[in-house]
């Protein structure tokens, strides 16, 4: 067995401990308090290993910055490792959906989206560590604490510590049971559609209204029409809202709009096409605003490089690693976007981010950890 490996199997309980501790530490976005026990907890896991800065992320609490003292006498260069401390979960998930091992898994609220990714790091820092395998490279494992909600606090300290860095690697999960890598996400966008007309009362005066319901409903078809499977272009009408009463023709209606693209033309595009939007109705006026939020992390020749490195050294372990593009985005879009080589997906292997059966595969958890020591020693 390869020895790294070997280290982490004989020390998954203590893994196990670790993702326990960091799924009962419950941090939800935008609740700072618990954020920052989050924080406190991850920083007393790594003290002795590790220097550790906390920087000011507002209401969301702290973000993380963690340097890791390894083996090695000169570095050249740096190696981020991407986290974040947020969850979807309210503080009081547990009460619900209580950490247990059972059925070969771990269940908990963040087990998988991604506090085992942050576990996976510490161990595979204490393997080099402790085996005393030389790293080239400065190691900094970043968690920022809004990735959940956009990153809007997080995204300048991302960009500064990936302009640094030779490679990213991102601790989410991997994608199915299969712990597939992400070499390619799509980006994300929202943009809000505001239409404004003219009130009227409906029985008595219909005819002097223009119903912004009505022009909004014509406009959504229009922009559903931007939807290009074939290219990965995908436009969703998520949350309409419009009017004040039924006998009343609405003066304003409003809609909210998911656009996700695979390629960052598709991005600029799809953006004119929104802007161009016109009132069909002439009475009624538009407003259209928003944007891209994250870039298109694209299959560069530098991730497939990444990759296939990340291959070998899976296959030294006795797994057979695959690649995947998720719908989904990360904080590596950004890492991405800059040019930096990013893998994504390193994190645990397993299912239901966001739902109530998420869960992880504890048969997985060492192989995976072990694939990103390995990573880090060959950079």
């Amino acid at each position: 067995m390869d020895p790294i490996l070997l280290y982490l199997e004989r020390r998954r309980a203590e893994m196990v401990r670790l993702c326990r501790e960091l799924v009962e530490c419950e941090s939800p976005t935008g609740d700072a308090a618990a954020v920052g026990r989050f924080a406190d907890l991850v920083a007393e896991k790594v003290a002795g290993m590790a220097r550790v800065r906390r920087i000011a992320g507002g209401r969301f609490g702290p973000h993380l910055h963690c340097e890791f003292e390894l083996p090695g006498k000169r570095k050249d260069g740096q190696i981020l490792a991407l986290g974040h401390s947020d969850t979807v979960w309210p503080v009081g998930t547990l009460n619900e959906m209580p950490f247990r091992e059972a059925e070969g898994r771990l269940w908990g609220p963040g087990v998988l989206d991604m506090k085992a990714g942050i576990a996976f790091l510490i161990f595979a820092v204490r393997a080099l560590r402790e085996m005393d395998l030389p790293v080239r490279r400065r190691v900094v494992m970043q968690l920022n604490s809004d990735e959940e909600v956009g990153s809007d606090s997080s995204r300048p300290l991302t960009e500064e510590q990936a302009r640094r860095s030779v490679a990213v690697l991102v601790l989410e999960p991997g994608t199915g049971l299969e712990g597939k890598l992400k070499t390619a996400r799509k980006g994300v966008g929202e943009y809000s559609i505001v239409v404004r007309g003219r009130a009227a009362h409906s029985g008595l005066d219909f005819s002097s209204g223009a119903s912004a319901i009505l022009e909004l409903a014509r406009q959504i078809q229009k922009v559903a029409g931007f939807t290009r499977l074939e290219r990965g272009i995908t436009v969703n009408a998520g949350v309409i809202s419009g009017g004040s009463r039924t006998n009343v023709v609405a003066a304003e209606a409003r809609a909210a709009i998911d656009v996700r693209v695979l390629r960052i033309k598709d991005a600029e595009a799809l953006d004119r096409r929104f802007h161009g939007l016109k009132p069909i109705d002439r009475r009624c006026t538009i407003e259209i605003s928003g944007g891209l939020n994250r870039p298109p992390m694209e299959r560069t020749a530098g991730i497939a490089k990444l990759f296939r490195k990340a291959r070998k050294l899976a296959a030294e372990l006795g797994i057979e690693l695959e690649e995947s593009v998720s719908g989904g985005g990360s904080d590596g879009n950004f890492t991405a976007a800059l040019g930096v080589p990013t893998l994504d997906g390193l994190g645990a292997v397993g299912e239901g981010a966001h739902a109530p059966h998420e869960s992880i595969l504890v048969e997985r958890m060492a192989d995976r950890a072990a694939l990103v020591a390995k990573l880090i020693g060959s950079l």
